[in-house]
């Protein structure tokens, strides 16, 4: 186990690593949020990315910013924002020869009418040294390794709410090629265009090009999505090769977006890859997001000829369930949705980074046999990962995510290649008999073999699991799935959100209610097999003044069950919660508040609560993510400051919480921003707090799950 010092004096931090890591993997170091670079703007985004000669300045393209940003990363830990340039249009891809900035820019009036130009860019000055007009839409722009032309796809994209979004809307696309003079700057007067009309078997009269890339031959790949095609093209814009992409069948996926991970399903379609990139210049890679018809939740390598060298099948994604990022709302469309793709070599090690938009995750393969690529490694990216850009001279890998709709603001991730082991993932249910997709996670406890359970909540409805991890191992796994049933059917009508021993080797699950959604807030007793045993129904005192930011966290002393309410109800003060008490003998409710700090932005809410040895610990916490984070904290009362609680209708005494632990430094440790649900706790017998956070069943989320130890002193 990898453990960090922070500066805490009372703890340290424990994170999970893999047990069998190798000598060197890549470790993300920083995060930089591009917001940092417009400040004033609503939305931004980070969408393809690229570096300098020197490697000490990033230049991506952010089309809601309306922006081509930079990123000084002299010291690759502390990136720091180095201001935008401000095209007339919307920028759509990037890249860089020496100290220039090449992108494309979007004009276009309509679908019909597609306009755009090339722009070059001093990266020092941020001054336009140079313009090309297009003849379309522009999409992906690539560079020759020899710095001697550049390509273009001009896409000429298909409006998608017209002829029920199928391709054969014209004008057609094609790729624009233009020389580079010795110092990278464009000649206009060599532009030329290569017509691929009539080359695909799918709409061949109006092709769709999505990605270029050029190979040290000067040859240039392009990837038609839409058409399901690949075309290989020399310098002057003659086609050398054509081909289709092909499709796959996949066995046991799932297709069904109800609530619950069950992959069962078969599939047959075609792969319609989106970015390729060339692997050495006679194979090329693809990442098959698919966008019309297909997308076979993989990615792919080639030879130039059109063989199939290799394809990824449901190896990819099921990597990905493993480790809790399988997205179930695409379920029904794409899955993880493989977009992007590069390659670069580090050290002696070729390796293909490939990107899963929707679960946010970077998968490292070694990719020394072409054949058989090895995955190394599935790193934490941000909200959908667009595109990478490698600086192997500076062991670095960088990934721009393009998401900026959801809490946090979108960030370009910094990843270094280390003599270290890996630090992500933390959980796993890899090594289980059976295919184990997990998420959500919510409400922990430590059982006496060390052992710890923990739930998921509402997010997968039709499948309420408790899961056993062994938090021993590194990262800590998964080694059961108890299914949450009533009467042998999945219980429905829940949102598991604390858990506690019963003593007998069942549980205590609290459940957080939502009544305009008919789910009730309950206390249920389900047996070690998961069946619902009984439940316990809230009072008619509390029913008439519920909210639906109800149990967060439960905990058992004795025969008194402690329940930690989220936020205030109708009859709480301002900034107070409940926090309840039920005792199992008598059947009576009793209450205390708990003073919930004041929010600069947004609201504070109890998250879990744990009854240890003497004391009763808390996670409070807001619901900001990244920069905006303020309260993340475990706090802490006497077990007897809860002989304070009073009957239900009488005025409750406040508890006097006192702070143990400011999450914060945790949350930051692995170079990430701050994640926003901090919501598991369990303490084991040595005192050791685990701490976990909610993916959300990345839903608008990375799909990150943070659970790591606290060893007090």
């Amino acid at each position: 186990m990898a453990c960090r010092a922070l500066t805490i004096s009372s703890a340290f931090i424990c994170l999970a690593a893999p047990a069998l890591a190798q000598d060197m993997n890549f470790n993300r170091i920083a995060s930089f949020r591009v917001a940092d670079n417009l400040p004033d703007a609503e939305e931004t985004s980070a969408e393809i990315i690229a570096a300098t000669d020197d490697g000490m300045t990033l230049v991506y393209t952010d089309s809601p910013g309306g922006s081509i940003g930079f990123i000084d990363i002299t010291d690759p830990a502390n990136p720091t924002a180095a201001g935008a340039f401000m095209p007339e249009g919307e920028p759509t891809s990037v890249a860089v020869i020496g100290n220039y900035a090449l992108a494309g820019v979007n004009t276009s009036e309509s679908y019909t009418d597609p306009s755009g130009y090339l722009v070059e860019i001093d990266v020092t000055t941020q001054a336009e040294v140079g313009r090309c007009d297009l003849p379309g839409q522009p999409d992906s722009v690539g560079i020759a390794p020899d710095g001697s032309f550049l390509a273009v796809a001009i896409e000429n994209e298909r409006d998608e709410d017209l002829g029920d979004g199928r391709v054969g809307q014209m004008p057609a696309g094609s790729i624009f090629m233009v020389d580079l003079t010795d110092e990278g700057l464009i000649d206009c007067d060599t532009a030329r265009i290569a017509d691929i009309t009539g080359l695909a078997d799918i709409a061949p009269e109006d092709p769709e090009p999505e990605f270029v890339s050029i190979n040290a031959e000067n040859e240039v790949v392009v990837t038609l999505q839409e058409n399901n095609h690949i075309i290989v093209l020399a310098s002057d814009g003659s086609v050398i090769n054509h081909f289709s992409a092909g499709e796959v069948t996949l066995e046991g996926i799932d297709t069904e977006e109800e609530g619950a991970l069950e992959f069962t399903d078969t599939i047959t379609v075609p792969r319609e890859p989106d970015s390729i990139t060339w692997i050495d210049d006679t194979h090329f890679a693809t990442a098959n997001e698919g966008d019309m018809d297909g997308g076979s939740r993989g990615w792919t390598i080639f030879s130039q000829d059109g063989e199939v060298v290799y394809d990824s099948g449901t190896d990819f994604e099921y990597a990905i369930v493993q480790i809790g990022h399988y997205p179930e709302e695409r379920s029904g469309n794409k899955g993880v949705e493989p977009e992007s793709v590069t390659f670069d070599t580090f050290g002696d090690t070729p390796f293909v980074f490939v990107g899963a938009e929707r679960s946010s995750v970077v998968g490292v393969y070694d990719i020394t046999d072409p054949a058989s690529p090895v995955l190394n490694q599935l790193l934490p990216s941000g909200i959908g990962p667009e595109g990478y850009v490698t600086i192997p001279e500076r062991n670095l890998l960088i990934s721009a995510n393009e998401t900026d709709d959801a809490g946090p603001r979108a960030h370009v991730m910094i990843f270094e290649y280390q003599d270290a082991p890996a630090a992500y993932p933390h959980l796993t249910s890899e090594g289980m008999d059976e295919l184990t997709g997990w998420g959500a996670i919510s409400g922990q406890v430590m059982a006496e073999d060390g052992t710890m359970y923990a739930v998921s909540d509402s997010f997968y409805a039709m499948q309420p699991t408790i899961f056993r991890i062994d938090v021993t191992q590194t990262p800590a796994r998964i080694v059961e799935a108890i299914r949450v049933t009533r009467e042998g059917q999945p219980a429905q009508l829940m949102d598991m959100e604390g858990i506690a021993l019963d003593g007998e080797g069942g549980f205590w699950i609290a459940s957080e209610g939502r009544s305009d959604r008919l789910v009730p807030h309950a206390i249920y007793h389900v047996g070690a097999d998961g069946a619902i045993e009984d439940y316990i129904a809230l009072p008619e005192e509390l029913l008439a003044v519920e909210r639906r930011f109800g149990f967060e966290g439960i905990t058992r002393v004795d025969d008194m069950l402690y329940v930690a309410v989220q936020r205030e109800w109708r009859d709480d003060p301002a900034n107070h919660a409940k926090v309840l008490g039920y005792d199992l003998g008598s059947e009576e409710w009793s209450v205390i508040h708990y003073p919930l700090t004041e929010p600069s932005t947004g609201w504070v809410g109890l998250s879990e609560i744990v009854a240890h040895d003497d004391t009763v610990y808390f996670i409070e916490r807001d619901n900001q993510h990244d920069t905006r984070a303020v309260t993340k904290v475990i706090t802490q009362v006497s077990l007897s400051a809860m002989d304070q609680m009073v009957p239900l209708g009488q005025t409750p005494a406040v508890l006097e919480p006192e702070v143990v632990v400011d999450l914060l430094p945790y949350l930051t440790s692995t170079g990430g921003y701050v994640l926003d649900k901090v919501e598991g706790l369990a303490i084991a017998a040595d005192d050791t707090m685990w701490v976990s956070t909610d993916n959300d069943g990345v839903d608008d989320h990375s799909g990150e799950t943070m659970l790591f130890s606290i060893a007090t002193e």
